[in-house]
């Protein structure tokens, strides 16, 4: 039996990346000893999930980040470089990451260290703990990349570059270690020099692979079909089951931009769909809350939350913000996708559901020209568009999910 550490920022989200808890529980379901190591606020979701929970008082993620200032009162190259900035922040600061690091010590120190460290893809913390206690650092949910060449950098980012590379540094020399799991070059990251666990397929990455050159220690392992235990919500029972649905999302952090909703309801409504809006728990007013749903088509399910499994079946687009969990569902279930990305890895997301023809990947400005109508009826419509869905969704399934990813990272210890 072997024993394992899966260690995450403490938010429910980074507990997904497409796979990264069911990996975990298929570990725990073939009696390996695993678990999940964050910050206590997530201590209620992870036991839901059945998983053992160590808390640690910091994991050296940074969250909540400082209040946004106003950027339109900026110069555009100072706003950017401030999103960049606030971005680093959040996974390298110096001082945070050495609480989080002396924290996972710490836990070694009192219940004896694990055969591996599995991690969040951006927990610096995980990867100069791995290296002090000389175990493997297998990543779950991102891939391995060679360095970035500096030459084609844009300025904000070769300054960023080397700010991160004087933080790593000054952990590095902190701690004691040489740095083994994180990549050189001009833009350091998170790199496992044994595991890379993606939840998607090679093909979803073909751009990645031109430009950035995808490294051996990848493993694409897709995702399966969840078949629900539980019998659908009545919400979803009462709509007659041939009624197409158009789901409507942006997740949890970005879901405060309730015109989203309104445009991408109205725009499912107009092209036949029944409209699902799953707004979240973000704190709106009462005005806010009844100003959208006077803004919604009649037929329109306004939800704080959907299960997918039970929905997505039924669904014949998505549009939502790109995030990585929202972004793989829709995948392995074979439903195009509407992307108006925000922020981080989501442009990513839907600059490869645009590549992949399985979706369009819109911008804020094209969003308040109209584009989600025109948007969404052609995905909607289009025979082609349906079948690389569904072919992608075919290729996610045969790569073996969660089980695959066990096998891979069972072989990095040798159990």
């Amino acid at each position: 039996m072997a024993r394992f550490w899966a260690v995450s920022a403490p938010l429910f989200s980074h507990t997904d990346w497409g796979g990264f808890s069911k990996t975990v529980q298929e570990l725990q379901k073939r009696g390996h000893e695993v678990t999940w190591v964050s910050e206590p606020p997530l201590s209620a979701a992870v036991t839901r999930l059945g998983l053992p929970f160590a808390p640690i008082r910091r994991t050296g993620w940074l969250w909540p980040p400082p209040p946004v200032p106003d950027l339109t009162t900026m110069p555009p190259q100072e706003a950017v470089m401030l999103r960049y900035r606030r971005a680093l922040d959040t996974w390298l600061t110096v001082d945070l990451v050495a609480e989080g690091v002396e924290a996972l010590l710490s836990l070694a120190a009192e219940q004896g260290k694990p055969d591996a460290i599995l991690t969040d893809p951006f927990l610096t913390a995980s990867a100069i703990a791995a290296e002090a206690l000389h175990i493997p650092l297998i990543v779950c949910g991102w891939t391995a990349n060679q360095a970035l060449d500096e030459d084609g950098l844009f300025p904000v980012q070769k300054t960023l570059g080397a700010d991160s590379r004087q933080r790593v540094q000054a952990l590095m020399e902190r701690f004691g270690v040489s740095g083994e799991n994180f990549s050189e070059g001009a833009t350091p990251s998170i790199l496992s020099p044994h595991l890379h666990v993606s939840y998607f397929c090679s093909t979803w990455h073909q751009e990645d692979e031109y430009h950035f050159n995808l490294l051996p220690q990848n493993r694409f392992v897709g995702g399966l079909v969840d078949t629900p235990s539980d019998p659908p919500p009545a919400w979803l029972d009462a709509i007659p089951v041939d009624a197409p649905l158009g789901l409507v999302t942006l997740g949890t952090t970005f879901a405060g931009e309730l015109g989203f909703f309104s445009w991408a309801a109205q725009a499912m409504a107009r092209s036949g769909l029944i409209p699902i809006v799953a707004i979240g728990w973000h704190p709106y007013t009462a005005d806010e809350k009844a100003a959208l749903k006077a803004a919604l088509p009649p037929a329109t399910r306004l939800l704080n939350w959907v299960d997918f499994a039970h929905v997505l079946p039924r669904t014949r687009v998505i549009a939502h913000h790109g995030g990585m969990g929202t972004t793989h569902w829709a995948a392995r279930y074979g439903v195009p996708q509407v992307i108006v990305p925000h922020a981080a890895d989501q442009r990513g997301q839907a600059r490869r559901a645009a590549q992949a023809k399985v979706g369009l990947n819109l911008t804020a400005h094209e969003v308040k020209q109209g584009a989600l109508f025109t948007g969404i009826r052609a995905v909607a419509t289009d025979a082609q568009v349906l079948e690389n869905a569904r072919a992608l969704a075919d290729e996610m399934h045969a790569l073996g999910g969660a089980p695959a990813a066990a096998d891979a990272i069972l072989s990095v210890i040798g159990a």
